[in-house]
């Protein structure tokens, strides 16, 4: 845009010379048919004035745009702000709700693996006291194992003339 404005300045500029350098003959009074009539009126000093009317049109024109392209651009970007504001708010609520969910699944989690703890710790002391019940029992069975083992031992080496233990004599 800077070098479409330095052409345009060059343009007037040129346009201001030439009629400075000019001036004799724009303002030299020649006669002008309208029509209906005839004026005497210096013609370069018309085309002049509808020159710059033209340019003051075309620059109000420009203003015009520029003014409604800068008040639409202010609007979207309000607009813009507001979905922004929004969004953000929906996405706050959305972790608001996450953190809630995350909580709700903390204490679940939290209640389901200590039940499962207290389970686990029921199943250990039963299994711990059907192997103390097996390990006592399996001594038991040992010791009387071991004892009828040495009944028999003894049995064998009394001498027949002895009375064994417990027997009548």
């Amino acid at each position: 845009m800077r070098i479409r404005t330095l052409l345009l300045a060059i343009l007037v500029l040129a346009v201001v010379l030439f009629a400075a350098l000019n001036w004799v003959t724009f303002t030299t009074p020649t006669a002008l048919s309208l029509g209906l009539g005839t004026v005497h009126a210096p013609l370069g000093l018309i085309m002049l004035c509808l020159l710059a009317a033209a340019t003051a049109l075309f620059l109000a024109w420009v203003i015009y745009l520029q003014g409604s392209v800068l008040l639409e651009t202010r609007r979207q970007a309000k607009e813009l702000q507001a979905q922004r504001d929004l969004a953000d708010k929906a996405e706050a609520s959305r972790f608001t709700d996450l953190r809630q969910f995350m909580s709700a699944e903390l204490t679940r989690v939290t209640q389901v693996s200590s039940e499962t703890r207290s389970n686990l710790l029921g199943r250990l002391d039963a299994l711990e006291q059907r192997q103390r019940a097996a390990l006592e029992q399996t001594g038991n069975s040992l010791a009387a194992a071991i004892g009828e083992l040495e009944d028999r031992l003894e049995r064998r080496h009394v001498p027949p003339d002895v009375p064994r233990s417990g027997a009548p004599l």
